[in-house]
């Protein structure tokens, strides 16, 4: 019998990071809390005062 050797394939950071779902729970609530957050800064310091 030839004797075969199994080489792991390395998994990329990335794919490891992506495939966590709490990564993915934190990114999908938190990108739009501080997108909409510093929407809202924004918006507010463009009032103009009367």
């Amino acid at each position: 019998m030839a004797e075969e050797r199994v080489e792991r394939e390395r998994v990329p950071y990335w794919q490891l990071l992506f495939d966590d779902p709490f990564f993915l729970l934190v990114l999908g609530l938190g990108l739009p809390l501080v997108l909409y957050l510093i929407w809202g800064v924004i918006e507010i310091t463009t009032i103009p005062s009367p």
